[in-house]
């Protein structure tokens, strides 16, 4: 029993619940970029080279059979792969950049000092004293 309740602290935790929440955030956001990449990023780039599709870009190795495939090196994938991990990463470089200047400003922003108290009677009246005896 004690391990399944130290697994469900451990669960329960708000890092791993958080880590959880990126995880599916950005699997979603994955899926996003690819999409902007593949159906509105690509097609005209193609189109600006010809109307050439990227995912067709390839150079044939060696040439297939009835039986066997051909072995090609899929360069025009590797080059959408490419845009869509640039595109995730500057993403991501940028919300990590704006948490890091709101973390900045909350450190910038000192923490207002309390006045000090004001003197009580006693005080005042004996720093007079010391006052008149310096004076002597």
């Amino acid at each position: 029993m004690g391990v399944l309740k130290d697994f469900k602290e451990f669960a329960m935790r708000g890092n791993v619940i958080d880590l959880a929440v990126a995880v599916v955030i950005g699997g979603a956001f994955g899926k996003i970029v690819t999409s902007f990449v593949n159906d509105i990023l690509m097609p005209p780039l193609g189109l600006l080279m010809g109307g050439v599709d990227f995912k067709d870009l390839k150079v044939i190795l060696k040439e297939g059979t009835d039986t066997i495939p051909a072995v090609t090196w899929n360069y025009g994938m590797f080059i959408q792969n490419i845009i869509d991990f640039l595109i995730i990463a500057f993403a991501i470089f940028m919300m990590v950049r704006m948490m890091m200047n709101m973390q900045k400003k909350k450190v910038e922003e000192p923490a207002p000092v309390p006045a000090p108290p004001e003197p009580t009677n006693e005080e005042k009246l004996l720093t007079e004293i010391r006052d008149l005896l310096k004076k002597k």
